[in-house]
C-alpha cells in the first residue's frame, strides 16, 4: 500500500492531507519544519516504511521507519502539534489551525486499522511525504533554506 502525505508548511505547524491512489483519507498535523532538529521539527520529506509498534505509553500505534537522523518517529493521536508532538505525526478529523486539529483519536483509530489490516495481509505499507511548491512555501520570511 502506497500512502501519500501532501504537506503545507506554516510557521506554527505543518498540516497535511493523506491520500491513497488520489483518494483523500484524512488530515495530519505535525511540528513546523525546523531543519529536522529532534523534538522541535517535523521529519524531512521522503519515502518511509510504516510498521506496527507497541509501547506502554501509547499502546498499539504506527512507527515511521528509517527517518534520517531521528529515532522512534511515531504516528499517534494529538490535537496540538506544539504541545503534544516531538517530531511524530498525528492524524486528525479536522484541521483547526497551524499544526492543530480535532478528534485525533477517532482519526488515528481509522488510520491504524487500515495500516494494520494491510500489514497483517502481507502488504508493505509505504508513506511518501511531499509538498507542492504552490501550496508549501508558507514558511516564515526568516527561513532561508527549508529543505536543509
Amino acid at each position: 500500500m502506497q500512502l501519500h502525505l501532501e504537506r503545507e508548511y506554516w510557521p506554527a505547524g505543518t498540516n497535511g492531507t493523506l491520500t491513497v491512489e488520489d483518494y483523500k483519507l484524512g488530515k495530519f498535523i505535525e511540528l513546523p519544519w525546523r531543519r529536522n532538529r529532534p523534538n522541535v521539527s517535523c521529519i524531512p520529506e521522503g519515502v518511509y516504511k510504516l510498521a506496527k509498534r507497541y509501547s506502554e505509553k501509547w499502546g498499539w500505534h504506527v512507527e515511521v521507519k528509517d527517518v534520517p537522523n531521528r529515532s522512534l518517529i511515531l504516528i499517534h493521536p494529538a490535537n496540538d502539534a506544539l504541545q503534544h508532538l516531538r517530531g511524530c505525526l498525528a492524524p486528525v478529523s479536522k484541521i483547526t489551525g497551524e499544526g492543530k486539529g480535532s478528534k485525533s483519536r477517532v482519526a488515528f483509530e481509522k488510520f491504524k486499522e487500515m495500516v494494520y489490516a494491510a500489514i497483517d495481509g502481507g502488504e508493505e505499507v509505504i508513506l511518501e511525504i511531499r509538498s507542492y511548491p504552490d501550496a508549501a512555501l508558507n514558511l516564515s520570511q526568516y527561513e532561508l533554506s527549508w529543505m536543509e
